[in-house]
This record gives C-alpha cells, structure tokens and sequence, in this order.
C-alpha cells in the first residue's frame, strides 16, 4: 500500500488539523474528499464547496488511492 507522503499534493503538519493529510496549501482534510464522493457529491461539486482545492489536486488524489488499492491487492 501507497502512502500518502508519496502523493505531491497533499501535506501533513502535526500543528494543522491534528495533523491529518490535507490538501497541500489548505486546511482541507483528504478525507473530506472520500466522504463527499461516499455521500454522492461529485467531482466538481467538491471542488466549489471547497475552496483552495483545484480539481488537479482532486484528480491526483484519487490516481493515487487507485494506485494504492491496486498495490495491496498484488500478491
């Protein structure tokens, strides 16, 4: 499995958002991205509800948790 430290566009700083992985140059937390798609919010939704998140940052994010599900799933 992947981690997020290998992904260009996310960050993680232990002062900000109890120091979970947010998209670079934001407070906005990865995890915010998951729940809204598990909710049903799409792509570009996402991108005006969250300011400060560009849609080649969300694109990259979820090339990279596909990545990451398909490594663990390689015997």
């Amino acid at each position: 499995m992947l981690g997020w430290s290998s992904c260009s566009v996310v960050e993680r700083d232990p002062q900000r958002v109890s120091g979970g992985w947010v998209f670079r140059g934001t407070r906005i937390p990865v995890l915010a991205l998951f729940e809204n798609l598990e909710d049903g919010v799409e792509l570009t939704e996402f991108v005006n509800l969250f300011p400060g998140v560009t849609p080649v940052q969300v694109q990259t994010v979820l090339a990279h948790a596909a990545k990451s599900l398909a490594a663990s799933k390689t015997p």
